[in-house]
């Protein structure tokens, strides 16, 4: 039994980094958005030619500007296509955790109780608590990545 608490908080320790990982990816998002959203605003006033101004001399200056815009743009909007599908590897690593944490209770070296999967010691909390919680968390996580 102490032999699977340990390995209950191997995974949790996994979860916890997986989170982290997950707030960092949220900013990342965050602010990706907020850049390719300022370059959205930005696109149809470097189309109007009265805004370049004394640059307005300069051959092909707004074709060149806009294009280099549109250039950032598809940049942002891959690299937010590559955070989303980093937020999809944490959901798939969420839910291995909760599928190795079943199968250890279900089909580990000894078959687990209900009586020890409710077992509580000290103030930690049981087996069934923790495998609720990581089906939770899972749950959580595949709602908002969705």
């Amino acid at each position: 039994m102490e032999n699977i608490v340990k390995k209950y908080q191997q995974r949790f320790r996994k979860v916890k980094e997986e989170m982290d990982t997950w707030n960092d990816l949220q900013s990342r998002l965050l602010s990706q958005f907020t850049n390719a959203s300022s370059i959205i605003q930005r696109l149809q006033i470097l189309q109007d030619s009265k805004n370049y101004g004394a640059l307005s001399c300069v051959e092909g200056i707004a074709e060149a500007v806009l294009l280099k815009q549109m250039d950032s743009l598809q940049t942002i909007l891959l690299s937010m296509n590559q955070t989303l599908e980093n937020f999809r590897s944490v959901v798939l690593s969420l839910e291995k955790m909760v599928r190795d944490g079943r199968q250890l209770v279900k089909g580990g070296y000894t078959q687990v109780t209900v009586k020890q999967l409710q077992q509580r010691v000290g103030v930690k909390p049981s087996i069934a608590d923790c495998l609720d919680g990581l089906k939770l968390l899972c749950e959580m996580h595949q709602s908002e990545y969705a």
